[in-house]
């Protein structure tokens, strides 16, 4: 598999580097390093048995070993990957996180990517995955994972909330839909996601908004996708979420790279 020499490296950190077309579906599988999932250009939706997480280019995955996942590329996708020993990202520990990707972190990727996967011990390869691994614990991190319910009613209802995050049908309505009454609807909620309905809609929205925006759309688009008529509105709810505003989600995501793409 062209994989597995990446899988089996010898050194602590290694890069991993593929593009990928549009549309193309990376189906459950497992690794037995611990990744930092990025993309320099194009969204991944990364979904494990418990939770969804959207991946713009400001962002990366923070991934343990053997956890089962699909991607899912949502336009075409340049990947550039971190694949790790346990234990040499500290303060990951061993649970999946959304990080926060600094212009410094999105040049160390790249270059690790660049590397060989034996690199010198005593070299550039050293120099640059230390970095990283340094930049990777200094990251924020985000609250871009939405909980994935198991009960098939509930799933219909977030899988078409997901597709149309600015609808405003009521929980009632959704109710017709997924074939459960209102106040059923409401506790399955609470007890598969931990949230309540308006709670999972909001972070669908706002998750929505952050993608758009890494990808190139205006604050207004994004403000109205979240189902907010107020820019300022938009981006107090923004920021309260996840912790920076929506203008620089869309500084970080706008720049891009030329190198190893």
């Amino acid at each position: 598999m062209e994989i597995a020499p990446v899988e089996t490296a010898a050194r602590p950190v290694v890069g991993y580097a593929k593009d990928y077309p549009a549309g193309l579906l990376a189906e459950a599988h497992a690794h037995p390093k611990a990744q930092v999932i990025y993309a320099v250009s194009g969204v991944m939706q990364v979904e494990t048995q418990e939770a969804s997480y959207t991946i713009p280019p400001s962002t990366a995955l923070f991934m343990p070993s053997d956890m089962v996942h699909s991607i899912y590329m949502d336009g075409p996708v340049a990947m550039r990957c971190l694949f790790m020993r346990d234990g040499v990202a500290t303060r990951m520990q061993n649970t999946c996180k959304v990080i926060s990707v600094t212009p410094l972190l999105r040049e160390l990727i790249v270059a690790a990517c660049l590397e060989p996967l034996d690199w010198d011990l005593k070299g550039r390869g050293h120099y640059i995955t230390s970095l990283a691994l340094d930049e990777i614990d200094r990251s924020d991190v985000l609250a871009l994972s939405l909980p994935l319910p198991s009960d098939v009613r509930l799933r219909r209802v977030i899988d078409a909330i997901r597709q149309m995050p600015s609808s405003q049908r009521s929980l009632g309505e959704w109710a017709d839909i997924a074939g459960a009454s209102e106040r059923t609807l409401a506790r399955l909620f609470r007890k598969d996601t931990g949230l309540t309905f308006r709670q999972w809609r909001q972070h669908a929205r706002m998750t929505a908004a952050m993608c758009a925006l890494s990808v190139g759309e205006s604050l207004t688009a994004a403000a109205n996708l979240a189902g907010f008529q107020s820019q300022p509105a938009f981006g107090a709810a923004f920021r309260k979420i996840f912790g920076i505003t929506p203008g620089q989600v869309k500084a970080m995501g706008g720049g891009g790279l030329n190198n190893g793409l």
